[in-house]
């Protein structure tokens, strides 16, 4: 069952982008660096600014922050962060395979990270987080992938629109339950899918993200969205719960280029024992 206090926060996220003028990017960016500071030192205290209603989520449920992940102090591998200045909020992908002391400790972590635009006040850290046995996972993997894609800033007047990206990302999770979705959906070619960490091309010119796109279209769907969509990187995060595999987790990053799908970048908490539909 998800809890009310995710349900809430899905509601609040969806009012907010309705009232909020636009937010400081720098601000947005500068509290992104420090929660990966954080990860860093395994110390939450690097944290400032938060907002006295302050909520941790970690993997859909509601915890102590002192409690979760950043327990550890992590070497970073991978970092990329984009920033919505409309919903007053960041997406941050890492990718890790080592501790700070060397030793193995593979995760690969998105987190949502939202804002009260009047202070800048972090008042929700939202954030998933995979290891061994999660779906598909494999970090060396995940990092061999995608240190060898593209996600450079987009020229302004070739970027897309705030609505074009949230169409395709709806469009892409709404396969599942409606099979007219497939044919939504603004497929590129080239097209590369880091699920997990198998990846659907080679780097090639005719690679396609449509291998292994869902054939039952009559399944649960994949609800309590919430979205942070960058246009200057053409990327628009999306954090839900797959119904279909027993409410699991789940987090897909597009990015987007002149209209077109290029990458997909997925985090899913599912057991990779069960068979995928």
């Amino acid at each position: 069952m998800v809890s009310l206090t995710l349900k809430a926060l899905v509601a609040l996220a969806t009012f907010a982008s309705r009232v909020v003028a636009e937010c400081n990017r720098t601000a947005l960016l500068e509290f992104a660096d420090a929660y990966v500071f954080a990860h860093e030192n395994g110390q939450v205290s690097y944290l400032e600014n938060i907002a006295d209603n302050f909520t941790y989520i970690e993997n859909n449920k509601t915890h102590e922050i002192t409690s979760g992940i950043f327990l550890n102090a992590f070497m970073i591998d991978h970092r990329h962060t984009t920033a919505d200045t409309i919903e007053c909020a960041t997406y941050t992908e890492l990718i890790i395979t080592k501790n700070v002391s060397g030793a193995s400790t593979p995760h690969v972590i998105g987190t949502q990270i939202r804002h009260n635009p009047t202070d800048m006040s972090a008042y929700l850290i939202d954030l998933l987080v995979s290891g061994p046995g999660s779906w598909l996972f494999n970090a060396s993997q995940t990092l061999y992938w995608a240190s060898r894609e593209t996600w450079s800033v987009i020229d302004e007047s070739k970027r897309d629109s705030r609505e074009t990206l949230k169409n395709a990302a709806d469009a892409y999770l709404d396969m599942w339950n409606n099979k007219s979705a497939i044919d939504a959906v603004p497929w590129g070619t080239p097209c590369a899918r880091l699920e997990g960490s198998v990846y659907t091309g080679n780097g090639g010119p005719n690679d396609s993200c449509k291998p292994g796109i869902p054939t039952n279209n009559t399944q649960a769907p994949n609800s309590h969205r919430r979205y942070v969509i960058d246009e200057s990187y053409g990327s628009i995060d999306v954090m839900c719960i797959f119904e279909h595999l027993a409410n699991a987790p789940d987090s897909h990053q597009f990015r987007l280029e002149n209209g077109k799908v290029r990458y997909i970048h997925t985090i899913t908490l599912a057991d990779s024992a069960v068979v995928h539909p």
